[in-house]
């Protein structure tokens, strides 16, 4: 009986073991390679996993039957052969099986928040064409992954990919489906986007480890810099506080439960006119809460109805109510305000609106030139104006603050590009730059290394790189100015410098007092035009506006010579935006005047011996106007070296 017993404790753990060797045995893929993923036509396409050291591999699609071995590592990859466009096909893994997966182009979108920015963030502009959309031959695989890692990620943790539906379009990138709308609709072919962009990231956060030594060599002085920093302060003050902002605001304002209701007196408050910065109107507040009420009047025949309530941008973060209602919240400065009113809220006569913006240092405000009203129906009620308001709490900087450090050098790179870099893409569209503004001759370099260590990460020396150059902001300069924004810009053009690179022009484009402009459109446009040119070779078609590309000292003047213009240079009036210099570098205003298809003169009585010219040299470079006949602007540069 005893011999029988072992024997079948024998039997059960020889079936365990065999049963776990099938367990570790079983293939594993990574998230990109899933279901309802877009396969890149007309080239070879890598597939690749993880399995057990020499286990056997086998794939079957489209009639062929690919094998390998797993290494002694575990990972395997093979090729498939190039593919004409189609599906929906299945593809066959071991014992995994893949539905619906179609074959065309293949985009990565990246870069930052303008990237990053989706669909639903644009409705203002593009609200019935979105609600039209609904089809699977647009595709989106991201991962909720922000991630800033250390080290190199085989994989995404999550994702999958989503077809362009009602229930999913939300979730798109703006600039990357109005791209991939237009390459959809010139090439006829399904189109997927691998979306990786995070917003605040600088460039150096996304190149790999071959080409981050002296960004991360940086990063980790700074870190030491602030360690100090942060002994210095324990040894003075003691131990650092554990601080919590919001906490120390409600703790200290009076109004927190209270001024959002129905019933507050605010007959002592002082007014304001909004929407403005409130420093700019004699209110000297910096960091905390201030409350601000507002009442409109509403005809009985539109009481208890659903209404929206438009509170432009907000610097820094929000919470509104409507008849002691709360409505809604936005937590950074940069989305619209868009909240709902519930029916049964709104009330015949008098209605108040109160809005708590809490700001944590510098300027805070409504910004302006923004939506601000109440719309009820077809009623849309102004609520511009006069407001009351009253500081709630006023806090000194948050305590033990060391300062921080974000986005280490490389670490984007190790997080979202490493995980699909074998995952065959048609080329890459790219919107950033904005962190790196003010740091524009370090982004000379930095960015043409950005794309070639792509190119080499993906194997692909001749990756069409397409990206936009930095749109618009701020308040324009009445005078000639150094300026950060425009640096950058330049920096992008000399990208161009690199072969089967393309840049959308967008200064143009723009808002003064947005960071995230809504025109994506325009831009996804332009966008694709250089695509045509770059990755489709179409040369018919007219892709990019004039580029500068050389200059030349003659009687008191220079002449520029530029390419890339179309059917010629145009300006439908007078030429603005030029600026010209001397050996003592100030530059002034100067005439300008085109001379030929592609030559501008350009002159200042106020220069007798000019070296330099700088064209759309702002952040807002408002007016300037060179354009080529096919409406595509000049892009902003300088001839300095």
């Amino acid at each position: 009986m005893r011999i029988n017993r072992i024997r079948f404790s024998f039997f059960v753990f020889l079936l365990f073991f065999v049963f776990c060797g099938e367990l570790n045995a079983a293939v594993k893929l990574p998230h990109l390679v899933s279901s309802g993923m877009v396969l890149q036509r007309n080239e070879s396409v890598t597939i690749w996993g993880w399995a057990d050291s020499g286990e056997k591999i086998e794939i079957e699609f489209l009639g062929e039957v690919y094998k390998i071995k797993a290494d002694r590592n575990g990972d395997w990859q093979l090729e498939l052969n190039a593919m004409a466009a189609g599906g929906p096909y299945s593809m066959t893994i071991n014992d995994i099986v893949l539905n619906d997966i179609l074959i065309g182009d293949v985009w990565l979108a990246s870069g930052q928040s303008n990237m990053e920015l989706k669909l639903n963030r644009v409705m203002d502009l593009y609200a019935d064409e979105i609600q039209k959309i609904n089809t699977d031959q647009i595709r989106l695989f991201r991962s909720s992954t922000r991630e800033n890692a250390e080290g190199e990620r085989a994989d995404y943790p999550d994702g999958k990919w989503l077809s362009s539906t009602p229930e999913n379009i939300m979730e798109f990138s703006a600039v990357a489906w109005l791209f991939a709308d237009k390459i959809h609709e010139s090439q006829d072919v399904p189109v997927g986007i691998i979306s990786t962009a995070i917003g605040g990231s600088p460039a150096e956060a996304w190149l790999s480890k071959n080409k981050v030594t002296p960004f991360l060599d940086e990063w980790l002085e700074q870190g030491k810099r602030i360690d100090s920093m942060r002994a210095a302060y324990i040894e003075k003050n003691g131990e650092i506080k554990p601080y919590n902002w919001g906490a120390e605001v409600n703790k200290n304002d009076p109004g927190t439960g209270k001024w959002s209701k129905d019933d507050v007196d605010v007959s002592g408050w002082p007014q304001i006119s909004l929407p403005g910065y409130w420093t700019d109107k004699g209110v000297n507040f910096w960091n905390g809460s201030i409350w601000f009420y507002k009442e409109f009047e509403l005809d009985e025949s539109l009481a208890g109805e659903e209404a929206i309530l438009r509170l432009g941008r907000i610097i820094d973060s929000d919470s509104a109510f409507v008849n002691g209602t709360f409505v809604g919240n936005i937590t950074y400065q940069y989305p619209p305000r868009i909240y709902t009113i519930p029916k049964g809220v709104l009330k015949a006569g008098t209605n108040k609106i109160m809005v708590r913006v809490f700001n944590q240092g510098g300027r805070g405000g409504f910004v302006e030139e923004k939506p601000y009203e109440v719309r009820v129906g077809k009623e849309v009620i102004d609520i511009t104006g006069d407001w009351h308001y009253h500081i709630g709490a006023e806090l000194n900087p948050p305590r033990g603050n060391m300062g921080g450090l974000q986005f280490r050098p490389g670490g984007l790179y190790n997080s979202l590009i490493n995980p699909m870099k074998k995952y065959t893409v048609k080329g890459v569209i790219w919107y950033q730059g904005e962190t790196n503004a003010g740091r524009g001759f370090q982004y000379r370099q930095l960015f043409k290394d950005l794309i070639v260590d792509w190119r080499d990460q993906m194997e692909k020396a001749d990756l069409p790189f397409l990206f936009v150059q930095l749109a618009n902001l701020g308040v324009p300069n009445k005078q000639p100015v150094e300026n950060g924004w425009a640096e950058t810009r330049d920096a992008q053009r000399r990208a161009l410098e690199l072969p089967n690179t393309g840049m959308a022009v967008a200064f143009d484009i723009g808002e003064w007092n947005d960071i995230h402009p809504l025109n994506k459109k325009e831009v996804a446009r332009r966008l694709y035009l250089e695509a045509e040119r770059v990755a489709y070779g179409n040369d018919k078609i007219v892709s990019a506006g004039p580029l500068y590309k050389s200059m030349k000292v003659e009687a008191g003047s220079i002449l520029l010579t530029f390419e890339s213009v179309g059917s010629g240079l145009y300006a439908n009036s007078r030429l603005e935006g030029f600026q010209i210099a001397g050996e003592d570098g100030e530059f002034v205003w100067a005439n300008a005047v085109v001379m030929s298809k592609n030559t501008v003169k350009v002159w200042s009585r106020k220069v007798k011996e000019p070296v330099a010219v700088r064209y759309a040299w702002d952040g807002n470079p408002a007016g300037s106007n060179l354009k080529n006949k096919e409406n595509l602007p000049a892009s902003p540069f300088t001839t300095e070296d």
